[in-house]
């Protein structure tokens, strides 16, 4: 597996193996196990750009997932070595950000799922869409790859 096979440049990645729990009655990664991992990317993305859920709480935003669409390409199976891979893809500045993620396979590179999210800032109290604090805009909008 090469950088050059990756959608974009530089993802932030997570190393992740499917283990017996994932796997579902047909045998392979149960697609929900894949939507869990996208949403602990997209955290650890955040986390390691300095923005946690700590942050989130003091500011009284969050980025909120309006839509979520998966295409799952190929399966996944028990023990696999996969390295999941994220982007922030657009932010408009205002209300919207996108996201972007890859998993591939390990052993041969190959791309075995490709999502992307639509995210809206909320203000957590009332849960109603709200502009970005400067501290989201000033670290999302740094981070956006091209």
């Amino acid at each position: 597996m090469t950088a050059d096979d990756w959608d974009r440049p530089d993802p932030f990645t997570l190393a992740l193996a499917p283990q017996p729990g994932d796997i579902d009655g047909l045998g392979h990664t149960n697609n929900a196990v894949y939507v869990q991992w996208c949403e602990r990317a997209g955290w650890a993305h955040s986390e390691a750009l300095g923005l946690g859920l700590a942050d989130y709480r003091r500011l009284d935003r969050a980025m909120a997932i309006r839509e979520g669409h998966y295409d799952y390409l190929l399966p996944s199976f028990e023990g696999e070595a996969l390295l999941l891979g994220t982007w922030l893809t657009q932010c408009d500045g205002k209300l919207t950000m996108e996201r972007r993620f890859q998993l591939r396979r390990a052993s041969d590179g190959a791309t075995l799922l490709r999502g992307r999210w639509a995210l809206v800032c909320i203000e957590i109290g009332s849960g109603r869409p709200r502009r970005m604090p400067a501290e989201f805009l000033a670290v999302y909008g740094a981070a956006v790859a091209g």
